[in-house]
């Protein structure tokens, strides 16, 4: 009798599941239906809702028809496949990884492929569509791979967004060298970069549609298998599953579909996050889409929604001439940052806290030492920066300048050489002393300003103000980026601060910060004039080019008073390094303390982005060196910090200049490329 009055409960709970799933799908291909309809009558030609009936009933003139044929239809298309395609890959590998961060984006897939496409490039070659996509696939596979062997796959989210995001900042950067490099082999790749549905013809799409259909054809085909996952991977072999081999499957696979988007339409960030975390909340109500089988078309369609929906949006709210400038890369990236931000606020658990360093104690005679031998090394360094670059000068130039008895040539080197020297020193001394700040605060030794959102606040401010008021002065820019810094501070330590300031949660809100100031910086480069648009992306490479001695004058006054209330609050910093409860028991104010701090980290790299652009890693690799040499002691950290940042920047701005005189590259490229090995390093030392 128990079993036969279950069963008849059961069967009608099952029914309505599958019932409401469908009615969810039909309702979702329907809202995409409609999108798409919307998106063929928008452009910049005067072809409306009629014309286009025209075109579809081949009643329309030669000109309405070519838009709507050549144009119109191949960009709602393109549209509508990434969208699936981007949608289905995030899903795949969430449930894989059981990572609800897991996706394209986190994974560093899309900085592969542009460093693949990159390096073709500049071989010369001119390669076939299919063939760009194969190299595309081979660099996602690779960072992808990657990036899930230094996480691990079912590994805490934070490490996985900070392992993708650091490898696709140090891959980019390699990428934006080629660029600067190789102007004429790699022209186009930039503007591909940004991510775009907009199609001329069909022949893009025809290619890339049987690769998106062979990727939707496996993931179905290995549903039930990413089913038994979700269970364990005990409990999955327990049913004969193979986990690594599913597992390596569904990540080939969704490389695929990524590699098939990003080829069609460039990198449109996001959707692969935001799509299966949009339904993934009906699973609860309808049983039927906690299955894969079910679940993908639905999560497909989503991701199809967000895509068109963007671009349908973008073209609503901005003029037609505007609109088709902005990529629908960038409102995507702006909208899936809000949406990690927020995401991240309500996960109550991220994946262990970055583990504290050992208490070192080191001897007098160890700190005097490392500080005496980098002192020596700095003071080389900058003597080399001074003397070396395009035209090569002696110390009795340098000399005779000083007294101002130098010819015209050596005075005019000197006159533009000798601010960026000053300039890369200060900055990488303030971006040193500003990370030691928010390491001590926040005790998350994988915390940085440039992670945390601060200096891409700080870039955010001075690129609007550098591309609305080019003529602005030295204080203006450093204003302007302080209020930028301070306004995408404010967000991140505000967002954290809610449930306790979880240190994984500060990372990860800082993570969605920085992308939508990001993002937000393409789209003021995207819509300004030319020339500003070159100015802003010269500074945005960590470029000192340019620098006078009054645009150093606001950095160096910053960095003094930063050293110094740093040295008298030095034991205020160790303890509250240490724990929440020790700096109470001594009767420390510790919002108020670290309020202080957290204010001063944030006017350090606002000053240091108005003086050289926006430079990475510096914060995060100069206090863990620092903290290595000289033990954990504030008094002894601060200094030598300060000196490995001055000395790291340096040295990059100098090889930036020098290894491929005449051309030039940023020292935030330099500092991307040289940190990123250190903070993947951090995270596998940490993982042990």
């Amino acid at each position: 009798m128990a079993v036969t009055a279950t069963t008849p409960a059961a069967r009608p709970s099952a029914v309505t599941s599958r019932t409401g799933a469908a009615a969810v799908t039909a309702a979702l291909t329907l809202l995409v239906a409609a999108l798409a309809v919307v998106d063929i009558t928008q452009g910049t030609a005067a072809v409306g809702p009629g014309e286009v009936w025209k075109a579809f009933t081949g009643r329309a003139d030669a000109a309405d028809s070519s838009v709507v044929i050549a144009s119109r239809l191949p960009r709602m298309t393109a549209g509508l496949l990434v969208g699936i395609a981007l949608g289905t890959a995030g899903a795949a590998l969430q449930k894989v990884s059981r990572n609800v961060l897991a996706s394209p984006d986190t994974l560093a897939v899309n900085a592969g492929s542009y460093l693949a496409l990159g390096i073709a490039a500049v071989t010369g070659l001119s390669l076939p569509l299919l063939a760009s996509s194969g190299v595309a696939f081979l660099g996602a596979l690779a960072a992808a791979a990657v990036v899930l062997g230094l996480s691990g796959l079912a590994a805490g989210t934070v490490r996985l967004v900070l392992a993708g995001s650091a490898l696709a900042l140090g891959l980019t950067a390699v990428t934006e060298g080629l660029l600067l490099l190789f102007p004429q082999e790699t022209q186009g790749l930039y503007q591909w970069n940004q991510g775009s549905i907009a199609q001329s013809g069909f022949d893009g799409v025809l290619q890339m549609t049987p690769l998106v259909l062979v990727g939707l054809t496996g993931l179905l085909l290995s549903a039930r298998r990413i089913d038994a996952l979700a269970l364990g991977d005990d409990a999955a072999r327990g049913l004969g599953v193979p986990v690594r081999a599913t597992r390596v499957t569904v990540v080939v696979l969704a490389a695929l579909l990524s590699t098939a988007a990003v080829t069609l339409a460039g990198p449109i960030g996001f959707v692969g996050l935001c799509a299966p975390a949009l339904v993934r909340p009906l699973a609860r109500r309808f049983r039927a889409f906690s299955r894969t089988r079910a679940s993908l078309p639905a999560v497909g369609l989503t991701g199809a929604v967000l895509v068109l929906g963007s671009d349908v949006l973008l073209r609503a709210l901005v003029p037609a001439d505007v609109a088709v400038a902005v990529p629908t890369g960038v409102v995507t990236s702006f909208v899936g940052a809000v949406f990690l931000a927020v995401m991240a606020t309500r996960v109550r658990h991220t994946g262990a806290s970055a583990a504290p360093d050992r208490l070192r104690i080191r001897s007098r005679a160890v700190f005097l030492t490392t500080t005496a031998v980098l002192a020596v090394v700095l003071v080389g360094v900058t003597i080399a920066a001074v003397l070396l670059g395009d035209s090569k000068l002696l110390l009795g130039d340098v000399a005779n300048w000083a007294q101002g008895r130098a010819g015209r040539t050596v005075g005019f080197v000197l006159d533009t050489r000798v601010p960026r020297v000053l300039a890369a020193l200060l900055a990488g001394g303030a971006l040193a002393l500003a990370g030691t700040l928010v390491q001590a605060v926040t005790r998350n030794q994988l915390a940085e300003p440039g992670i945390l959102g601060v200096s891409g606040g700080a870039a955010l401010g001075a690129v609007l103000l550098v591309t609305t008021a080019p003529v602005a002065g030295t204080w203006s820019v450093a204003g302007a980026a302080f209020a930028g810094a301070a306004v995408s501070s404010v967000l991140v330590f505000g967002l954290a601060a809610r449930g306790g300031f979880e240190q994984n949660r500060l990372v990860l809100v800082g993570f969605g910060v920085a992308t939508g100031t990001s993002a937000l910086i393409s789209l003021l480069i995207i819509l300004t004039d030319p020339f500003n648009a070159v100015k802003a992306l010269t500074w945005l490479s960590g470029s000192t080019y340019g620098r006078t001695l009054p645009d150093v004058l606001p950095i160096a006054l910053v960095l003094g008073v930063g050293v110094l209330v740093a040295f008298l609050r030095r034991t205020e910093l160790d303890l509250v390094s240490l724990d929440e409860d020790t700096p109470r028991l001594l009767g420390l104010g510790l919002s108020r303390g670290r309020l202080g701090f957290l204010s001063l980290s944030v006017l350090l790299s606002a000053t240091a982005v108005a003086a050289a652009g926006t430079i990475g890693f510096v914060g995060l690799v100069a206090p863990h060196a620092a903290r290595a040499l000289v033990g954990r002691q504030h008094a002894r950290v601060v200094p030598v910090a300060v000196l490995l940042g001055a000395t790291l920047v340096c040295t990059a701005d100098l090889l930036g200049r020098t290894v491929i005189a005449p051309a030039q590259l940023g020292a935030g490229l330099m500092t991307a490329v040289i940190g990123t090995p250190y903070f993947l390093y951090l995270l596998v030392r940490s993982r042990r």
